[in-house]
């Protein structure tokens, strides 16, 4: 009986990030060069001092959506397709009347990546998304929090590839909040410094 052959990512049209069963490329680089530089840099003694990253969270606040709500379905999606997991549905907190908004109503989406997804979603931000954006000149240096978060403000879904313009029923920013274990400002910006993140002046 022949044996059923069950076509791998390439051959149902998906590109994977990183072979399958091995670390993200960014997870390798972290503890082979990262790690070891940071602990120079900032005379750290112990490797359990340097930051790491924790977690990345993108979310999508859709007002448009009490108006009409297929336009949340279409970026819980888009969402899914740029990060390869699941949403999560965000519902307003209270009650707006002006705004026609009900408490629990729907209005935006979430995305909590960690591990291995994290850190091939930043190797894609970084090299293949970032660079799309016209006249682009790097991130802001001055968007971290003091304790060791970095978010950064995209306009439009469109700056990643896998979103298709046709496929598209609005157009719709988000904000990518990257979480470190970093104590301060600069640690965390030279964390994603050495990650790939591209600053500007």
């Amino acid at each position: 009986m022949k044996k059923k052959v069950t076509p791998g990512p390439k051959e149902q049209g998906v590109e994977p990030s990183s072979k399958e069963g091995s670390p993200a490329r960014l997870k390798v680089l972290y503890h082979q060069e990262v790690l070891p530089r940071m602990m120079k840099e900032f005379s750290f003694r112990n490797p359990m001092q340097v930051p790491r990253l924790e977690r990345i969270v993108l979310n999508v606040g859709m007002g448009e959506a009490v108006q009409n709500v297929k336009l949340l379905d279409g970026a819980v999606a888009e969402l899914a397709l740029i990060t390869g997991q699941k949403p999560v549905v965000t519902r307003a907190k209270k009650a707006i009347a002006g705004f026609k908004l009900r408490q629990g109503m729907p209005i935006g989406a979430k995305v909590t990546l960690r591990s291995s997804q994290m850190y091939e979603f930043l190797d894609r931000l970084v090299n293949v998304a970032l660079p799309r954006i016209r006249d682009f000149r790097g991130v802001s240096p001055k968007a971290f929090d003091g304790r060791g978060n970095y978010t950064l403000g995209l306009k439009e879904q469109l700056t990643f590839p896998e979103i298709k313009y046709d496929d598209v029923a609005s157009i719709h920013g988000m904000d990518i909040t990257i979480v470190t274990s970093a104590k301060r400002n600069d640690e965390a910006k030279s964390l994603l410094g050495h990650l790939g993140m591209p600053f500007g002046s």
